[in-house]
């Protein structure tokens, strides 16, 4: 499909977010809108041993009312590197697939980024190498204010605060076995770490069948 989307930045986005990409012939990351708290911009979502977890990245506070996520700072007043991490091993640590793929994504819990956007799209980069996405992923040269007609706008669709099976009638959670789910049951659209330590190379047909057709 050669279709074009437009999406927000996302930290280790939800499964949503990755069947968008991985559909799409080109997606457009927008860098230049204002930045808004409690997104996925700098929040995600995992399957602990008691049940959903949010982790979320602390960020500077600007002095203006609007910042542009391109200028948004990541903060590290507190240890949350190791906390993120120490969350991640804990919840995945019993998965198929976490050994094989640690040593990827533990640098992003070790190395400092100024900005949250470059994390952003380092990580969402890497995780399409990883899963075998091969779309085409692109920063926005300007705020896109007015896409053009043939371009899906999801900034405002894929948001933890909003349902996303009344917002994004094409995304369907297809179930996969997880760490945790005799206990809590299968819980959909966690973020993509989720799908990827549990799946594996087998992630890439969950993502594929998550979308309906036509």
């Amino acid at each position: 499909m050669s279709r074009q989307i437009l999406v927000s930045q996302a930290c280790f986005g939800p499964v949503q977010y990755f069947v968008h990409l991985e559909k799409a012939g080109k997606a457009t990351i927008e860098k230049h809108s204002n930045y808004q708290r409690q997104t996925y911009r700098n929040r995600y979502r995992i399957s602990g041993a008691n049940g959903p977890l949010t982790l979320s990245i602390p960020v500077e506070k600007g002095k203006a009312l609007k910042v542009k996520d391109s200028k948004v700072k990541i903060a590290y007043h507190s240890n949350w590197q190791a906390n993120h991490w120490r969350s991640i091993v804990s919840a995945y640590n019993s998965s198929p697939f976490f050994q094989f793929y640690r040593d990827d994504i533990e640098p992003f819990f070790s190395q400092k980024y100024t900005y949250l956007f470059d994390f952003n799209l380092e990580s969402t980069r890497l995780l399409c190498e990883l899963l075998g996405i091969e779309t085409e992923i692109v920063v926005s040269d300007d705020f896109q204010k007015n896409p053009a007609d043939d371009v899906l706008d999801l900034r405002e669709v894929i948001h933890p605060k909003k349902n996303f099976r009344k917002m994004d009638a094409t995304f369907i959670p297809v179930p996969y076995k997880q760490v945790f789910d005799e206990r809590h049951g299968f819980i959909p659209n966690l973020s993509i770490l989720d799908l990827l330590f549990n799946k594996g190379p087998e992630a890439l047909l969950v993502l594929n069948s998550g979308i309906k057709k036509g």
